[in-house]
C-alpha cells in the first residue's frame, strides 16, 4: 500500500488540473491518450448519439468507455456525472432523463465546466448544472440524485474509497452506478505510485479490477456488475504509453452497480 500524502495530493490533483484544462483549451494538440470523435467511436459511442451534440463537446472528449452501455438511466431521474468534463456525458445524461430529469456535472478543472456549460446552452438543455469540486467531496446532500456516471476519473483519485464512499451516500436508496475507468492485471511499483505528477498519466493509480468491484461491495452497493472490457491504450499515439499500458496490463473497463433499496 502507498501511502499519498496531503502534499502528494495537491500534486496530484494539481497535475490532472493541467492536464486537462490543455484538453479543454487546445483538443487538437495530441495526448498520450485517445480524445476527440475519434475516441468516443473507439470506446463505443454510436455515431446517432454524438450527432445530436455540438461538435465543442466532443472535441474535447477524453472518456475511457462507454459507460451508457450500463442502461440505468430513465426519463425523470437526476444525473450526476463526475469529472464531467467538456460535457459528451453530461449531454447524453440530459437527453436520457427529458425534460423533466436534471443532469448535474461535477469538475475541478474550471477551462472544461466553462466549456461544458457553453455548449450545455449551445445544446439547449436548461436542465444541465455544472458543480466545482473534485472527486473526494461532492456538494450535494445525501440521497439526491438517481443515477451517477463517470468516465475515466476514478482512476486519477488518490482516494478511491471516499468516491465510492460519496457516491453512496449522494444515490437514493435503489440508484443506480455506470461507470468506465482505467483498471490493471498488475499495480504498479510502489515507487511509481508515489510519484504524484505520474499519475495524471491515467496508468499508475489504478488499481486491479478485482479490488475496483469489492471496493463498491464493500461500501455497501449490490448487483455490482463488471459488463466489458476494451484495450484502450491501443488507440494511444504514443509508443511509450501503449508500451507502460501492457506491461501492468492497463485496460478499461464497463461496470455498474445499485444502492439497495
Amino acid at each position: 500500500m502507498v501511502v499519498i500524502t496531503s502534499d502528494q495530493r495537491d500534486v496530484i490533483f494539481d497535475a490532472v488540473q493541467a492536464m486537462y484544462t490543455s484538453v479543454a483549451r487546445d483538443p487538437s494538440k495530441g495526448y498520450h491518450f485517445p480524445t476527440g470523435r475519434l475516441a468516443t467511436e473507439y470506446v463505443g459511442y454510436p455515431a446517432e448519439l454524438l450527432d445530436r451534440l455540438p461538435a465543442a463537446a466532443v472535441e474535447s472528449f477524453a472518456g475511457v468507455g462507454y459507460p451508457f452501455a450500463a442502461d440505468v438511466i430513465a426519463a425523470g431521474d437526476t444525473v450526476l456525472d463526475i469529472g464531467s468534463g467538456s460535457g459528451t456525458d453530461l449531454l447524453l445524461a440530459a437527453l436520457a432523463v427529458g425534460p423533466s430529469g436534471r443532469a448535474l456535472g461535477l469538475d475541478m478543472t474550471e477551462a472544461m465546466r466553462e466549456k461544458a456549460l457553453a455548449n450545455a446552452r449551445a445544446a439547449g438543455m436548461p436542465n444541465v448544472e455544472v458543480l466545482a469540486g473534485n472527486a473526494e467531496h461532492f456538494p450535494l446532500p445525501d440521497q439526491s440524485v438517481d443515477v451517477v456516471t463517470s468516465n475515466g476519473v476514478i482512476n486519477l483519485v488518490p482516494d478511491k474509497r471516499a468516491v465510492i464512499t460519496e457516491i453512496y451516500r449522494v444515490l437514493r436508496p435503489g440508484g443506480r452506478v455506470q461507470i468506465a475507468d482505467i483498471v490493471v492485471n498488475d499495480l504498479p511499483s510502489a515507487a511509481c505510485r508515489a510519484k504524484p505528477q505520474l499519475w495524471a498519466e491515467c496508468i499508475v493509480g489504478a488499481t486491479t479490477q478485482a479490488d475496483y468491484l469489492h471496493m463498491f461491495i464493500d461500501v455497501g452497493f449490490v448487483h455490482v456488475e463488471h459488463l466489458g472490457d476494451l484495450d484502450y491504450f491501443a488507440a494511444s499515439s504514443s509508443a511509450s504509453t501503449r508500451s507502460t499500458a501492457d506491461g501492468f496490463g492497463a485496460h478499461s473497463m464497463v461496470m455498474r452497480a445499485h444502492k439497495p433499496e
